[in-house]
């Protein structure tokens, strides 16, 4: 695992940690870019509005997201742009429990379930 506070230590902040959860913190400028990281299952919460482009491997995925919203984020690894005008400022509760089953995701970026 490639983890972010390692490989993008200027934008990513450890708030809290215990043995069940990481919590971290985002933030960046417009044009700022993150170097490949990994994400165990998380709960993303947005503390602004912003516009980013994920990448993965040969897959793509620009995403907008408003202020103050939470979404789950599927365990993934991926970099990403800020591609908006504003900052991004997001928290990242990361689960260190895996999930049951099959955990395979091929879902990129967050989502609402």
């Amino acid at each position: 695992m490639n983890d972010p506070i390692a490989t993008n230590p200027s934008l990513y902040r450890l708030l809290f940690e215990n043995e069940r959860v990481r919590v971290l913190e985002y933030l960046d400028e417009p044009g700022d870019s993150t170097q490949p990281h990994s994400h165990p299952d998380s709960v993303m919460v947005t503390l602004s509005s912003f516009r980013r482009r994920l990448r993965s491997g040969d897959r793509e995925v620009d995403v907008a997201l408003p202020a103050f919203e939470a979404r789950w984020l599927d365990a993934q690894q991926h970099a990403g742009t800020n591609i908006g005008s504003t900052a991004t400022h997001t928290i990242f509760v990361e689960l260190k429990e895996p999930a049951d089953g099959d955990t395979s995701s091929h879902r990129l970026g967050p989502s609402t379930s």
